[in-house]
């Protein structure tokens, strides 16, 4: 498998904004259809803000991805935050712990084709997505 990838540190809302760009160009690169870079875009804006909100700041690196049979996008968020105490509960829809929609982890696992997580109480928590092209 190929790659090739980008780092961003996360410690403002501006850089929020940056790893949508990055993966918003990424997805162009590998050619996801409007309606994938529309998802992966949004999975990444939703997962980057929990970066910086919920984590206290960290990292996002965005690569494009190569199987052998098609391209896509792998993006991993990671922070040293406080962790998730209780994964089930924040995969809940509606449940927030910051006044949002609560639409954050759940959401974004819905909008990519493979999602993982891990997290440790006082360690942070590190979530990789990848979305490939159809």
């Amino acid at each position: 498998m190929s790659e090739q990838g980008q780092r961003i540190e996360v410690v403002t809302d501006q850089d929020v904004v940056r790893v949508r760009q990055l993966v918003r160009t990424l997805a162009v690169a590998v050619k996801l259809s409007l309606v994938d870079q529309t998802k992966i875009v949004t999975a990444a804006s939703e997962l980057a803000r929990n970066t910086l909100v919920y984590g206290g700041g960290g990292w996002v690196e965005a690569t494009s991805v190569d199987n052998g049979r098609r391209k896509g996008i792998r993006i991993v968020f990671a922070d040293q935050g406080p962790g998730i105490a209780d994964l089930d509960l924040a995969f809940t829809d509606g449940y927030t712990t910051g006044g949002g929609l609560g639409l954050g982890l759940s959401g974004a696992r819905r909008l990519v084709d493979e999602f993982d997580i891990v997290t440790a109480v006082g360690e942070g928590t590190t979530i990789t997505v990848t979305k490939w092209c159809r």
